[in-house]
């Protein structure tokens, strides 16, 4: 089938036209071992964006994380932060709302409860900090404009007894040390978020709330960084 004109017109405009998605990861660390160790999963090989890969818990911001109202806020620095280049008009209530979908998409994927003890409490966003943000490169079957949060393992009220098995969209829910990970198909983003984490996991800490974010986005042929 050969496209006319306008159709071809059509479809390159929507190929130029992709936008990128808001969405949120969670990097929950566990500290209660020898070593620190990373909870991820396995990506379906059926999936369009990212098949077999190892990631963080997390996804798409929904409209309704807007509009969630959290028993504690998020420290103010991380607040700040995150409300620093948004695409569309900044907001408090968009700013909460991507913790919001990374502690959702956790729990639906993983079946673990972050800052609440019960799925319909409003949940604790304080100990939440905001480490990273990256936009997928133009060209992708998906693009997201992914924030990255760290939480320790002790804001989990139910860390060795998960309410659910997890919603599939993760296979092999694993706890990873740094070491192991190395061994894994993960997506570059991936790989360089660790190797941010690592100083600071050597050390027996987190990231600070009020320390540097990392942001990474595709433009005019190159990958750009910048600090927020």
């Amino acid at each position: 089938m050969t496209l006319t004109d306008p159709e071809l017109q059509t479809s390159q405009h929507l190929a130029k036209a992709q936008v990128p998605r808001d969405a949120a990861t969670l990097i929950v660390v566990r500290r209660d071992g020898g070593r620190p160790r990373i909870l991820m999963g396995q990506r379906h090989a059926g999936h369009a964006f990212m098949p077999n890969k190892f990631v963080f818990p997390g996804g798409r911001l929904d409209a309704a994380d807007c509009r969630v109202h959290p028993s504690r806020d998020l420290h103010p620095d991380v607040l700040g932060k995150l409300t620093q280049r948004m695409r569309s008009r900044p907001s408090a209530a968009r700013a909460r709302g991507l913790a919001i979908a990374a502690l959702r998409e956790t729990f639906e994927e993983t079946g673990l409860l972050i800052g609440r003890r019960q799925p319909v409490e409003a949940p604790d966003l304080s100990g939440l900090v905001f480490f990273a943000r990256a936009i997928t490169p133009p060209g992708r079957t998906r693009r997201f404009d992914s924030r990255f949060f760290v939480c320790g393992a002790e804001s989990v009220a139910n860390l060795d007894n998960p309410h659910h098995d997890g919603s599939g969209e993760l296979l092999t829910l694993t706890w990873f040390t740094l070491e192991e990970t190395l061994g894994l198909d993960l997506p570059s983003i991936t790989k360089d978020i660790l190797a941010r984490l690592r100083p600071h996991l050597d050390r027996g800490t987190l990231p600070s709330a009020d320390g540097p974010v990392s942001f990474q986005y595709h433009r005019r042929m190159a990958w750009r960084e910048e600090t927020l």
